[in-house]
């Protein structure tokens, strides 16, 4: 009995997520794994940065996931005088009552999207370090917890790079993923040109506190076999001897492949992962923290090619 009802709510689980993609789906159309990423993310209590030209669609993508999940959802829109205050808040003295009052920026919310990051200075960035790290934020010597939930969606052109300060390596570092928003097809673009015709209503799916139940079930009830890991680990550790990578993965990439592998299981209705999990995850979780040597950037290779070849020369183990 006890595995019809853990089946019973595999299927139940999965059909779950499937509303989520199908509401998303009302107002955006195709994106199908950065929604994947953006969900895996957020149950797995990661980050995730965003990198595309501007006009497509991340903003309304953040919102309308926001919506499915009944999640606050706030915006920064990054510019080169932003300050760190504008996007943490800061602790302002009260004459009548004679303390110090906590007024709150936009971090304290459940999805906070931060729009063009690399517009802002560095001393702007660092201001988000603690708040991805640790889920909070310290203001006038007091740490103050944010809402859980919490996740940053932040986005960054790869093309106008006048006026933009590049995030340094302990800031991309913080993102669990890093995901390319893509073209759609001429058949997609015609769906949306058509989908701007009406106003769709999106359907909650989670709140705020299912979120929490469902984070902590992952957490304890997904299991990750040690030759996955092994599996993961050995990828992670080819990124740091190949001659065309000067930078490979940190350890808090082997711990964004244990969270990212057991979310995205638990998405799909398993309680285990697999070697196609890994697969899958290799490329948002390293492709910004491979830092290539310059002249085989010069050359036109990526970070995705060298992730590629790493993939085919890494030994996956049977699941």
């Amino acid at each position: 009995m006890a595995e019809i009802s853990r089946i019973e709510r595999d299927k139940d689980i999965k059909q779950q997520f499937a509303s989520i993609y199908n509401e998303v789906h009302k107002v955006i159309i195709g994106n199908e794994e950065i929604v994947e990423n953006v969900l895996i993310a957020l149950f797995a209590s990661g980050h995730v940065l965003l990198e595309s030209v501007p006009g497509m669609g991340k903003t309304a993508l953040t919102n309308t996931i926001a919506g499915t999940l009944d999640c606050v959802f706030k915006r920064v829109q990054c510019t080169p005088d932003l300050s760190a205050t504008d996007i943490v808040g800061m602790s302002k003295y009260n004459e009548v009552t004679k303390q110090w009052d906590l007024v709150k920026g936009p971090v304290f919310t459940n999805i906070l999207l931060v729009d063009e990051i690399n517009r802002a200075p560095p001393k702007t960035q660092a201001a988000l370090l603690e708040a991805m790290a640790e889920k909070e934020v310290t203001l006038g010597g007091t740490t103050h917890e944010l809402p859980k939930p919490f996740i940053v969606i932040a986005t960054q052109n790869p093309i106008e790079q006048s006026g933009t300060y590049p995030l340094p390596e302990a800031q991309l570092d913080r993102f669990m993923f890093k995901s390319v928003v893509k073209y759609l097809s001429p058949e997609e673009e015609i769906m949306i040109m058509k989908s701007k015709l009406k106003k769709e209503k999106i359907e909650e799916v989670f709140n705020p506190a299912e979120i929490r139940i469902i984070q902590k079930d992952i957490f304890e009830n997904v299991f990750v076999s040690d030759s996955i890991l092994e599996y993961a680990v050995n990828i992670i550790n080819e990124t740091r001897s190949r001659r065309e990578i000067m930078a490979g993965g940190s350890p808090r990439a082997s711990i964004a492949f244990m969270r990212g592998i057991k979310a995205r299981a638990f998405i799909e209705g398993r309680d285990y992962g697999t070697v196609d999990d890994v697969k899958k995850l290799a490329f948002p979780i390293l492709r910004h923290r491979v830092l290539l040597y310059p002249h085989f950037s010069d050359m036109g290779m990526t970070s995705d090619d060298v992730i590629s070849k790493i993939l085919q020369k890494v030994e996956a183990p049977m699941d």
